[in-house]
């Protein structure tokens, strides 16, 4: 099971770290410390207090998943109007501009993750003891888990090595470009791999295999492919992960962290949350926003009833996928066959909900149930991984390599071998797409594997070239920045 990860410990990472809602400078982030921060890391103690910190900037990455899905042609925005929530109608929308408050968070969050990292890395020569390498891995890969986040949503960011941006940094470190961002990630994930052990210890805790996956990860972002299908060989061929045989219990609480992990963000339900600080949740607040909208049934809670799937997402299964009702709820259907459920139409209803993170009955829920729900996000499956290598195989020419693994996720999916792709060359990358999108949706990944593939703008309506690729920088950053930064490209 999960949930262990560190909590007996996180309120003393507090000490350390700071919600990100004291500021709107990225340089602000930085944490009042309840000690001086320089006179920290005395003991092993310390240095794994301020990792529970780094890793605790992974929950309210929630918002990079709903981002990655409504900016797609998976799913549309929902909610209760128009103007609810106007960033996330805006990204859908494809009209977002340097104003929005998504966006604006999204920024923060993931730069406070950058810098509990680099805090710990400012520091990592003050204090020797046994087992220290494995508290810096798992440093660095989360430092290479945000600015992978950081530079897919902005393109160039700012980089200053291991050390705290300070308060103004913004006006004389430039934002460092996207190949030098990746440069440090590949750096940051090899050492990891190097230092890791491939059983985490603890659940929830970055493995080898975490560091392979996402390294093979970056490099077919950067069309690396030759690198990428090395490493994610290397991962497969280890026989330390397995498909789960039924796809159907992937998604469920009680069966999360099993053989087809890689690495999950890890979500409990028993601390309290609000909206006054969304960021401080230990909750997956994603589940709540996907929630049936006024929905009284079985199974279920209800929730905003954002992030809908569209019917050309719901018809792009194939006849006889298992994964089409695990992926998509039909809440018509599921009304039909569950007479005592009834539910509300929202903004751009669908008919249609995102099945796999939708809270379920039976959670604690304590504070506001909405924000609070346990439901892990599966960040990297072994099934991705099997796509992604089986991609990069097939962009290296080794297209029957790239059957293979293309085939293993195919199998379960159908149950038999008669689903087999035997296609080679472009007919099979556009076989690999389309399967990572049925594979992974609801997971985040789609619009990002539209842009690096070159086909966002023949697919997801209103998408501009030369500009959609990326996101705005939050128009405070660029005014911080006073002059030092350039707004992205046709923002």
């Amino acid at each position: 099971m999960k949930k262990n990860i560190f909590k007996t410990a996180l309120i003393v990472a507090f000490t350390i770290a700071i919600s990100t809602s004291c500021s709107d400078k990225f340089t602000e982030v930085e944490p009042s410390y309840a000690i001086d921060s320089e006179n920290y890391f005395n003991s092993e103690q310390d240095y794994k207090n301020a990792l529970i910190s780094a890793y605790d900037m992974l929950q309210p990455s929630y918002i990079n998943v709903m981002l990655g899905e409504i900016a797609s042609d998976n799913t549309v925005s929902g909610g209760e109007s128009a103007n609810d929530t106007p960033g996330i109608q805006q990204i859908d929308n494809m009209n977002h501009g340097p104003v929005n408050a998504n966006l604006k968070n999204l920024w923060d969050w993931m730069f406070a993750g950058v810098q509990r990292c680099n805090y710990i890395l400012e520091f990592k020569d003050k204090t020797d003891f046994t087992g220290k390498n494995q508290i810096i891995a798992e440093t660095r890969f989360l430092r290479a888990y945000y600015h992978f986040e950081l530079v897919k949503f902005f393109g160039p960011i700012p980089l200053k090595g291991d050390k705290r941006f300070n308060v103004d940094d913004e006006k004389s470190y430039p934002r460092a470009s996207v190949n030098e961002v990746y440069a440090e990630m590949e750096s940051d994930l090899l050492f990891a791999i190097d230092n890791l052990s491939v059983n985490a210890p603890q659940v929830g805790r970055a493995s080898k295999g975490a560091a392979q996956a996402l390294l093979g990860k970056i490099y077919l972002y950067q069309n690396k492919f030759s690198q990428s299908a090395a490493v994610l060989d290397q991962l497969i061929l280890s026989n330390h992960y397995s498909l789960v045989s039924n796809y159907n219990s992937i998604f469920e609480n009680s069966n999360e962290n099993n053989s087809e992990s890689v690495f999950e963000v890890q979500y409990i339900d028993t601390q309290g949350a609000d909206f006054g600080c969304l960021q401080c949740s230990e909750g997956n607040v994603a589940v709540g926003f996907n929630g049936i909208r006024n929905y009284s049934g079985p199974f279920f809670d209800g929730g905003y009833g954002f992030n809908l799937p569209t019917q050309e997402a719901y018809n792009a299964f194939e006849v006889g996928d298992s994964r089409k009702n695990v992926a998509v709820l039909d809440i018509a259907a599921w009304v039909l066959a569950n007479p005592t459920a009834s539910y509300g139409m929202g903004y751009k209803h669908t008919g249609y909900y995102n099945r796999k993170y939708l809270a379920r009955q039976g959670d604690s829920n304590i504070g506001d149930q909405n924000l609070t729900n346990p439901n892990n996000y599966r960040s990297i499956r072994y099934a991705d991984v099997l796509l992604m290598a089986a991609e990069a195989f097939n962009r290296t020419g080794n297209d029957a390599k790239a059957q293979i693994y293309l085939n293993l996720v195919r199998q379960r999916a159908f149950g038999d071998n008669n689903h087999n792709i035997s296609v080679t060359g472009t007919a099979l990358t556009d076989a690999i797409l389309k399967e990572r999108r049925v594979e992974l949706m609801g997971e985040g990944h789609r619009f990002f594997d539209l842009v690096r593939t070159g086909k966002a703008a023949s697919t997801i309506t209103g998408f501009t070239i030369n500009k959609n690729e990326i996101f705005p920088i939050p128009i405070q950053e660029i005014q911080f920045a006073s002059g030092n930064w350039e707004q992205n490209p046709g923002y």
